[in-house]
């Protein structure tokens, strides 16, 4: 047993230092990037803005992949999709915004070579929870060798030695993030993780080391954690929860009916110096989606896969309020983006990296009168 004792970071312990700008305008801001991956013979570039849906139900769904992509977003598509509706997506639809999802049991493969046979994917995720068994690193070079003119994306590890491992076993990207989701109960049931913001650090700079590239999965609670992501050195950044509960996702909209009474358009009168305050009331009405992680018990046993009597849920079920469009979702976020640049004086997303400065904090916001509708 050992200790490490460097304090390492989640996103809620900093902020970016604002520093002096030429930018006269958030609209001057560039955020498609460019790349081009390591262990790829084909060499064509990767053009769009980095940001991934994740592939969990409710969000890695194909309506989600052809709106996000009209704003060159990519998604990565959960891996339950049927053969006959793969095959048709990546026959007709998106080549360069979308994601091909499998795991590494033996139906995943064989389900695979069938896709292959008929379809092409050129970004092919290989997913699993702890990618630190050498049945995994195994299962990278494999399906590489079989596949050569695939970028494969690997995860999920937090530590730069598996980062380099998964690279040079055939990755081009790897997947960074343990336990840090908000679906997910992984360090709760195991204790098991890394603080999100120094795994991106470390697995970055291990990554770009060897000219791969990093997605930085799990942690995002709000759109400044999208901009600590990328000041970090994330080349990518994936996104599950927060962008749950949108039309596009599916699922089951719940509405509820709260007994709390909701006061509304204040008023009030003077008479004889005595203020008399007034206010219509009505009962709160709310709109919600039901949301998990893909290792909870309910995901489990939808997928038709009961949890093993060996294994524990590691996934959460949330409530997730109900956004309506997810149009609205990704204006605020590139919004947010944009303007974090502007406070560094980035031109570009490329220059974000070059120009951040974390300041460590104890508070993030005023929490003084709660949060409130930061989309208002």
């Amino acid at each position: 047993m050992r200790i490490i004792e460097d304090v390492k970071l989640d996103f809620r312990d900093v902020l970016i230092l604002p520093k002096r700008s030429k930018l006269e305008s958030r609209s001057q801001v560039k955020l498609v990037k460019e790349y081009k991956f390591m262990n790829d013979p084909v060499g064509l570039p990767y053009k769009g803005v980095p940001i991934i849906a994740s592939n969990m139900d409710g969000v890695g769904t194909i309506e989600i992949a052809r709106t996000l992509s009209k704003d060159l977003l990519s998604t990565c598509l959960v891996k339950h999709y049927d053969l006959e509706t793969l095959i048709e997506f990546f026959s007709y639809d998106l080549f360069d915004t979308a994601m091909y999802s499998m795991g590494i049991t033996d139906q995943d493969l064989e389900k695979y070579k069938e896709f292959r046979k008929r379809a092409m994917a050129r970004y092919v995720c290989i997913d699993v929870a702890n990618g630190y068994t050498e049945r995994f690193v195994e299962f990278i070079k494999r399906f590489k060798g079989e596949n050569e003119d695939v970028i494969v994306t690997a995860g999920n590890v937090v530590t730069p030695e598996m980062t380099e491992a998964l690279l040079l076993a055939g990755a081009s990207i790897v997947k960074v993030g343990i336990g840090s989701g908000n679906a997910c109960s992984t360090r709760v049931k195991t204790g098991v993780g890394y603080p999100q913001l120094s795994a991106i650090i470390e697995c970055g700079d291990a990554a770009h080391g060897l000219g791969g590239h990093i997605i930085a999965d799990g942690g995002i609670t709000c759109g400044g954690d999208i901009a600590k992501a990328f000041g970090a050195g994330a080349d990518f950044v994936m996104l599950g929860t927060f962008l749950a509960g949108h039309e596009e996702g599916g699922g089951t909209v719940i509405e509820e009916y709260s007994e709390t009474p909701v006061l509304e358009n204040f008023g009030g009168t003077i008479k004889n110096g005595v203020v008399t305050t007034y206010a219509n009331r009505k009962l709160r009405h709310d709109k919600y989606v039901e949301f998990y992680g893909m290792s909870s018990r309910t995901a489990q046993e939808k997928h038709g896969d009961s949890l093993k009597d060996y294994r524990a849920s590691e996934g959460r079920v949330l409530k997730v309020p109900f956004k309506g469009s997810i149009s609205d979702t990704v204006q605020d976020i590139l919004g947010g983006l944009r303007s974090a640049c502007t406070y560094v004086g980035a031109n570009c997303l490329k220059d974000l990296p070059k120009r951040t400065t974390f300041v460590r904090v104890n508070q993030q916001i005023s929490t003084l009168y709660g949060v409130g509708d930061l989309n208002r």
